[in-house]
């Protein structure tokens, strides 16, 4: 069930608004009712929230000044918080809304503070609140998680001059706000951050029973996850199988087309790929996790290729720690995007990673795997595909 784990709801005192626009509820009933997703109690209490913060932006966009509190929504993988997130987003009746992944939007902040400095300005974190605020009176966050020091020591100091500029922000997250950024670097100043976020959002907790994303059906249109069995495995171990997997799946897409290198102009640099074929990338886990890529090659990856193919995803050790956290970023990126992915892989998505630092993020990863194996998830990918190719 939900958890509320701070104080209670702390809405205006002021006269309650209209309820025209008590949408949420109906829409999820609908829903379930087309069995595009399983009733749970603790969803629906979790709309409850939101919708309050809904009824009271609409009171501020008629021109009355009130206080609306912002949220941050945290539970376990594949309880639904994106699917929440979703409705709520959609119902809002305001212009000035925006919706983004984490990474992406720490991508966009760092781009803006070099910019700034560049001009040999001060405070670019002042004005990087300000130009945020002007074009945004809700900033809704998916998959909100900080493992990096320079995102660390950002955070505080951005959302507090958010805050103060009256932005509401909704966040959905794995983790309760003092459970983020566990054994980073300088943690104590990541703290002032957790601080100014409990003073200025509700915190609570979606308790769903399951992991829904698990109860997908894999595609029976295409294996799109392979673990290639024992008896293919031979000397030179499970990365031949593997590697010929995605080589036929390739050549079945391109109707045997040779792939060509390509290569993506990024931020000065260039991110090389070694065999391309218009929409679709072939590559390896080594190429693409092997190497110092990060949240903007993949987000790059995202927007030049409809179809990802990736060969040999080995069993991951905790002293891979980096590799495991380039892979979270690059599965991340990919659903988001709604990627088709096609993959091979030496055991199933629920043994590639169990123990070691990331373990826990890790489970969300396993999660969107299974989800991406799906045939909802497949056909979504290949409507968007159309629609991007169609003159």
């Amino acid at each position: 069930m939900l958890k509320k784990i701070f104080r209670q709801f702390d809405l205006p005192t002021q006269e309650p608004p209209p309820p025209a626009l008590a949408l949420l509820a109906e829409q999820y009933s609908l829903q379930v009712e087309q069995k595009h997703i399983q009733y749970d109690p603790a969803q629906i209490q979790t709309l409850e929230y939101m919708q309050k913060i809904l009824d009271w932006l609409a009171v501020k966009e008629s021109g009355n000044h009130v206080h609306c509190p912002s949220l941050y929504l945290f539970g376990d993988v594949g309880r639904g918080k994106s699917m929440l997130m979703a409705l709520f987003y959609q119902a809002c009746p305001i212009q000035q809304k925006r919706r983004v992944h984490f990474n992406t939007f720490m991508q966009e902040v760092h781009a803006f503070i070099h910019s700034w400095r560049l001009q040999n300005k001060t405070d670019a974190i002042s004005a990087l609140a300000k130009h945020i605020r002007s074009s945004a009176r809700l900033l809704c966050f998916d998959e909100f998680h900080v493992s990096d020091i320079a995102d660390a020591m950002i955070l505080g100091r951005l959302f507090g001059k958010l805050f103060e500029l009256e932005l509401v922000v909704v966040i959905t997250s794995n983790r309760h706000p003092n459970d983020l950024y566990q054994g980073g670097l300088q943690r104590e100043q990541f703290l002032s951050f957790v601080e100014i976020l409990q003073n200025a959002a509700n915190i609570i907790e979606l308790a769903a029973d399951q992991d829904y994303r698990l109860n997908y059906p894999s595609s029976t249109q295409q294996t799109t996850y392979y673990c290639p069995p024992a008896e293919e495995i031979g000397a030179q171990g499970f990365a031949k199988p593997a590697h010929e997997f995605v080589k036929r799946s390739f050549r079945k897409l391109t109707e045997g087309a040779l792939p060509q290198p390509d290569s993506i102009l990024m931020l000065g640099r260039e991110l090389r790929l070694a065999a391309v074929h218009n929409d679709i990338l072939l590559s390896s886990f080594n190429e693409l996790c092997g190497q110092a890529l990060g949240s903007a090659d993949y987000l790059a990856i995202a927007k030049r290729f409809n179809i990802v193919m990736v060969a040999a995803i080995p069993r991951l050790a905790p002293e891979k720690r980096n590799e495991v956290k380039r892979f979270v970023t690059l599965i991340d990126v990919l659903y988001e995007h709604t990627i088709k992915l096609i993959c091979s892989a030496e055991v199933p998505a629920p043994a590639l990673y169990t123990e070691g630092d990331g373990a826990f993020e890790f489970r969300r990863t396993v999660s969107r795997l299974v989800e991406m194996q799906s045939d909802s998830y497949c056909q979504r990918a290949e409507a968007l595909r159309n629609r991007q190719l169609s003159p």
